[in-house]
């Protein structure tokens, strides 16, 4: 079989890959890249940090270590060289068919000690005999220390991959210290054996260049075609050097006896500007002599879609010097680009080692406590089909063709596929946004010294991993307050103002289109609050946008003035996002350790690479025990999160109920349901607790503590009911378990049969919303359903599918005879438009907890229009056994959008767009305009449901 990977080797070029972990080896997958034409591989700190510390697949050998050593330093040695030797035998073959050309593996000497030469040699004398592998490279950085220890580490007839190399300069000296290693190796014996590469990084030139030419195209300078054209020129100089040197008279001598040329390596290659092609530093870098060592993601793109032109480094060689040149005109000095990315490069792998000790550490206490990290899943009643569920994946190859965006683990239609090969961003996206996270603090510092607070304007998959972060983490002194606006209600958007500083406040558009209604009417709001404040001039200032590539708010923020617009990838749905920019950009500005939510997600979508095994890999595991049980009846994932991160399960509720509520079938997230008694529920329920073992804090005091959730869990799991425990180490595991839910999520909708990352239904309440709106714009009015029976607390308007009731003349009449139609099997929505404030969310619990105890059924409670973007989905296109009470009033206040109608006008009129959507499908339920004070409403109709229950279960036809 004939790959793209071949195809190079053919021009001369070989591609390593830049990722190691354990379970590539007994899974297979490192021996089918082989086959497929794999020809090396590289490591470093960083991926090691994601191999050990992410999953479980190190614990075994960590647990024999643990206890003869407390030294993290000695137990990361241990762990990575069996990894590198399992690596350098799958290579070997490959290195004795090649005559020693192919085949290496590298391994690191500790970036610690950058500065240090004798240490270095010393680390890479250890190694070499430790590993005792003749197609190992040692890693030893181009710093001004490391290029005396690669002359003194060659002479020593050792392998050596030189790192860290950004400048021409830096190359040369690289290229030199090896020729003279060589020289002083001759002394010795025959040179033939040693061999060499020279690692050149290219993304990171192209990230930081950029952003220096950026800044000076807003300032009016036209330097738009310099954009992503260094680290591709700076290449090409490179080769061009290469070609030189190793064609000198000097080293020509040593080839004489025996020596070999030291190969360019291209190293950062995988493109962090989601607007640039992913084979970028791919396709156009072809070369005979060089390596290109690309991390998986590229990986699989290369044999995707790659396409190989022979020779493809010399298309523009001759315009690598003028575009150098001219970035240099620009007033860029690229030698202090280049300096400066040596640095960071060294710090980075130095901060990477340092993380890794201290996972080491963690495990290596873990293991020593036996304190349990798996997650546990209890399916007694199901586990046939559970184990099935996980051959099913197995066979079908599903991690592998996760990775590679195939659409047909989910679909073989063709408009599903279409959407499905532009929706996996999540995966991959991570990665670049914590190679770019410097750049992020950067400007978190910039606002934190201007800003007292910061509002997210989003809706939906924009607002909802912010808001989730803003309630786990809360204030960080030095930084400014985080705030999430997400409702279209007038009062709460007036509250929300009077606790803010206006002048010292910045806003946050947040939309992946670009175009979604609420947060420009939030835009619009607020500039012109700002605008009248500061001027017009400066307006822009106190504004940033996070939006995909090439959308209107982009033109929007730049017509603007706004400070700046970070520019997510296009193939991240919304509800997918939280570890992209729209996650993580509001949580760096308000202080939070973002490096370690990142991290902690990585780890889990490293864990669960295209070679693991579906048996062991969580989040598989977590969305197959998903679909079974939702299968087997039990479709009301009912989420109880541990106080410390009792926010969570507004994130989950969305991601589970727009990625499976379709086609008739959906699982249906309870969130913020108090917990209960096993009396309390039916038998269509499975728990999940998230945060299991972590400990109790100051600020959870007033909810229920974690011991009686503990030991109402243990009632329930007696009683029969699933229970799914997630630990967690600490609050930014939070992060992990965004990684951990998507890819459960991606799981379950494989399973269930059904495209995860598509919501056909939210659409339909939007367009109705427009609809109504454009009525309203001719004539002033909005179009209302009938009320049928009119009260002083509450009109009432019933939904189609609950239009036969005798619901009599009052409304607690209605609501008796509403829940007559609520049979075990169904949930009751109750769906606010209004003011989500604590008072509010209080008085509902009330009313939802009250159903849910007598009828035993489940509920959920959310509010508009945010609901829409998440549970909408589900209530739409999912089963038809919701049973829905919507809440409408008229808000005793109005506030105007500059361009649009009132808030007020456009909270009423999404809320009758939704009724249309559900009154449609025939769903059965209640609107109630509530009237007059909202708590006061609220509270009585707390009592005439409570009426309304007990008389119903004092009838003998009671489906109890």
């Amino acid at each position: 079989m004939t790959t793209q990977l071949n195809q190079l080797a053919e021009c001369g070029q070989s591609i390593w890959i830049d990722y190691i972990r354990r379970n590539m080896f007994s899974s297979g997958e490192l021996q089918k890249l082989i086959d497929l034409g794999l020809r090396g591989m590289t490591s470093n700190p960083t991926i090691f940090e994601k191999a050990i510390s992410g999953g479980t697949d190190y614990d075994e050998q960590l647990q024999r270590i643990a206890g003869t050593s407390d030294d993290p330093n000695i137990i990361f040695e241990a762990l990575a060289i069996e990894d590198i030797r399992n690596a350098l035998d799958a290579f070997r073959p490959l290195f004795d068919a090649s005559q020693r050309s192919d085949g290496f593996v590298s391994l690191e000497v500790s970036p610690l000690l950058s500065d240090d030469t004798a240490g270095t040699v010393a680390a890479a004398k250890r190694l070499w005999a430790a590993v005792d592998r003749p197609n190992l490279m040692i890693k030893i950085p181009a710093t001004p220390a490391g290029i005396p220890a690669i002359t003194q580490t060659i002479a020593a007839g050792i392998n050596v991959n030189v790192t860290l190399i950004f400048s021409i300069e830096s190359y040369e000296a690289a290229a030199n210290a090896y020729i003279a290693g060589l020289e002083q190796a001759l002394s010795n014996g025959k040179i033939d054996h040693i061999a060499s590469v020279a690692s050149i990084f290219i993304s990171r030139i192209d990230t930081a260049v950029d952003k220096l030419l950026q800044e000076k195209i807003a300032q009016g300078k036209p330097l738009q075609a310099l954009l992503g054209k260094a680290g591709i020129a700076n290449v090409q100089l490179a080769y061009d050097r290469f070609r030189t040197i190793f064609g000198s008279e000097r080293f020509l001598a040593l080839r004489k006896r025996g020596a070999r040329e030291q190969r360019p390596l291209w190293a950062s290659t995988g493109t962090k500007n989601p607007a640039y092609s992913d084979l970028l530093y791919i396709e156009n870098l072809v070369a005979p002599n060089t390596v290109n060592t690309v991390p998986p993601a590229t990986l699989q793109a290369l044999l995707d879609h790659g396409v190989v032109r022979p020779n493809a480094i010399e298309a523009g060689l001759s315009q690598a010097h003028p575009t150098m040149q001219a970035i240099e005109d620009a007033g860029i000095s690229l030698s202090e680009v280049m300096q400066k990315l040596q640095l960071d490069g060294v710090a980075l792998f130095a901060d990477s080692y340092r993380t890794l000790l201290s996972a080491i550490e963690e495990k290596r206490r873990t293991l020593l406590n036996k304190r349990p990290r798996n997650r546990k899943i209890n399916l007694d009643s199901v586990n046939p089909a559970f184990e099935q569920a996980l051959a099913d994946l197995t066979r079908r190859n599903f991690l592998a063709k996760l990775w590679k965006n195939d659409p047909s683990a989910w679909s073989s239609d063709p408009q599903h596929e279409e959407i499905i090969r532009h929706s996996l961003g999540w995966l991959t996206f991570p990665e670049r946004v914590r190679e770019r996270i410097d750049d992020v603090l950067a400007f978190a510092r910039e606002i934190a010294a201007r800003f007292t607070h910061v509002v997210v304007l989003g809706m939906g998959g924009s607002s909802l991993a912010p808001d989730v972060l803003r309630a786990t983490f809360g204030k960080v002194e030095g930084f400014p307050t985080l705030h999430v606006l997400d409702s279209s209600d007038p009062v709460q958007i007036q509250s929300l103002e009077r606790t803010i500083d206006l002048a010292r406040t910045l806003f946050i558009v947040a939309s992946k289109s670009g175009t979604t209604t609420e947060p420009e009417a939030f835009f619009r709001y607020f500039h012109e609050r700002v605008t009248e404040l500061v001027g017009a001039g400066k307006a822009g200032e106190q504004f940033i946008a996070i939006t995909d590539p090439d959308t209107k708010l982009v033109n929007d923020a730049k017509t603007a003035g706004f400070r700046r617009a970070f520019l997510n990838d296009p193939t991240i749905g919304g509800r997918y996002s939280a570890l992209s920019y729209f996650g993580i950009v509001p949580a760096a500005l308000a202080g939070y350790d973002v490096r370690a939510i990142l991290d902690r997600g990585l780890d889990i979508l490293h864990a669960h690479g295209a070679g693991a095994s579906v048996g062991t890999a969580d989040g598989v595991r977590l969305g197959a025990a998903f679909a079974v049980l939702t299968k087997s009846g039990r479709d009301k994932l009912t989420i109880v999160a541990h106080p410390a991160v009792s926010a969570f399960g507004a994130w989950a509720e969305q991601l589970i109920a727009e990625s499976t509520g379709k086609m008739g079938v959906g699982i249906v997230p309870i969130e913020g349901e108090a917990l209960g008694i096993p009396d309390e529920y039916g038998s269509d329920r499975v728990f999940v607790y998230v945060g299991a073992d972590l400990p109790r804090h100051e600020h959870i005091l007033g909810k229920m503590d974690d011991r009686t959730i503990e030991t109402r869990l243990e009632m329930l799991a007696t009683a029969g009911h699933p229970i799914i425990r997630l630990p967690m180490n600490d609050a930014r595991d939070i992060g992990a378990q965004f990684a951990l839910w998507e890819l459960a999520t991606a799981t379950a909708g494989a399973l269930l049969n059904i495209d995860p990352f598509d919501q056909p239904n939210v659409q339909e309440s939007k367009d109705n919303t427009k609809r109504l709106l454009t009525n309203f714009a001719k004539n002033g009015i909005l179009e209302e359903p009938p009320v049928v029976v009119p009260g002083e607390i509450a009109d009432v308007i019933a939904f189609s599918g609950s239009r036969d009731l005798h619901l009599g003349d009052s409304l607690e009449s209605a609501v008796s005879a509403l829940f007559t139609q609520v049979h075990a099997s169904d949930y009751l929505a109750l769906t606010a438009y209004l003011a989500m404030n604590e008072s509010a969310i209080e008085a509902i619990d009330v009313i939802r907890v009250k159903i849910r105890n007598a009828l035993r059924v489940a509920t959920t409670v959310g509010f508009g229009p945010r609901f829409l973007h998440s549970t909408g989905q589900l209530h739409k296109g999912g089963p038809a056994t919701g049973v829905f009470l919507q809440l409408t009033s008229d808000p005793p206040l109005d506030l105007k959008i500059p361009g649009m109608v009132s808030f007020r006008t456009l909270e009423h009129a999404q809320s009758l767009g939704d009724f249309e959507s559900l009154d449609k499908r025939a769903r059965r339920g209640l609107r109630l305009h509530l009237k007059g004070d909202i708590l006061s409403a609220l509270t009585t109709l707390a009592d005439i449901v409570d009426n309304a229950l007990a008389a119903l279960l004092s009838q003998p036809t009671s489906f109890r």
